[in-house]
This record gives C-alpha cells, structure tokens and sequence, in this order.
C-alpha cells in the first residue's frame, strides 16, 4: 500500500490485513478487494463533528483510498493487491477544549 500524509498532525490509527484495511480500533473495516472494478475507484473516510467514522462524505476528511482499475493479462483479470493501493491521510480535526 501507498501511503500519502496530506498534511502535518495526528492522523487516524488503522491498520492493514491482507485485502481488508480496519480504522479507528476496528471502528470501521473495509475489504478493499470487494470495490475493485475496470476504473479507478475513490473511497472517501470521513468523520461528522461527534467523530464517528464513515465510509463516505461528512464533515472532516480523514482518509481517501485510491483503487486502481483492475488489470487484465491476455483477457484475464490479475489478482487483487493491496501494493497498488493508495491511502492518503489527513489530520484529526480536534474538537474544541481537547
């Protein structure tokens, strides 16, 4: 996996399991094999202002996963991997009086 760190600051712990990518503590879990398509495809990690994370857009970006379209070897699909992935991180917007 790629990993980009948009800007400076604390970013969103997560951690990767062969296909699947799990953030905040297993808050949220992703298999990321299960989005691969023929185009590229963008999931936007999010959080709203009681930072609960979603998959999708809400107030805070915290995280954006780029997966790139599937590739084919004489008309067969190759095997999903995880090394053409990229996570790009943003800071944790931190709540007033924290």
């Amino acid at each position: 996996m790629i990993v980009k760190e948009v800007n400076e600051g604390t970013k969103v712990a997560y951690e990767v399991a062969g296909d699947k990518i799990f953030f905040g503590d297993d808050e949220l879990m992703l298999n990321l094999s299960k989005y691969e398509r023929d185009t590229d495809i963008v999931i936007d990690i999010c959080t709203d202002d009681d930072k609960i994370l979603i998959a999708g857009l809400s107030k805070y970006f915290v995280a954006n996963i780029l997966i790139p379209a599937r590739k084919y070897v004489d008309e067969q699909p190759t095997p999903f991997t995880m090394d053409n992935v990229e996570l790009s991180l943003w800071s944790l917007v931190e709540s007033e009086g924290e």
